[in-house]
């Protein structure tokens, strides 16, 4: 019974990144996105400035997936956001790790692809600690 239990934590640990609430380390690392991606509040003004390549990320977390007015999404992250999924930090955590893995998970549609062409190795969780907090994400209900 207890070998089961030390399993089954052992297993749920391993199957995704683990949730770190390190947002001042994550602001650090969101350099990185940068390069596709801005935080800018509706009113202009940038809290972190960067490219337009990837959707604004200002209040992402708590918001429906695929939901920037005006971006064209891809199929994939799409079809995610057809199925009325909202943003979480874990949600976003998991993306970036693997975001063609993510998809198809969430999917089931192994085509499933975002745009996003790289993957986030390592600080995914601080990363999306940084795009849970109030200066970020302000309407985040969690």
């Amino acid at each position: 019974m207890k070998l089961s239990l030390i399993a089954s934590i052992t297993a749920i640990a391993l199957a995704g990144p683990a949730f770190a609430q390190d947002a001042a380390k994550g602001e650090k690392e969101f350099k990185k996105c940068k390069a596709c991606h801005s935080i800018v509040a509706p009113d202009g003004t940038a809290i972190y400035k960067g490219g337009k390549v990837g959707p604004n990320l200002y209040n992402v977390v708590g918001r429906p997936v695929a939901s920037v007015e005006g971006f064209k999404y891809k199929d994939g992250i799409k079809e995610l956001g057809a199925t009325g999924a909202v943003w979480t930090a874990e949600d976003i955590a998991s993306y970036i790790t693997d975001p063609s893995t993510y998809l198809e998970e969430k999917t089931g549609d192994p085509k499933a692809k975002s745009g996003m062409t790289w993957k986030q190795k390592k600080d995914q969780a601080d990363i999306a600690a940084y795009l849970a907090s109030p200066e970020v994400s302000p309407g985040n209900a969690s």
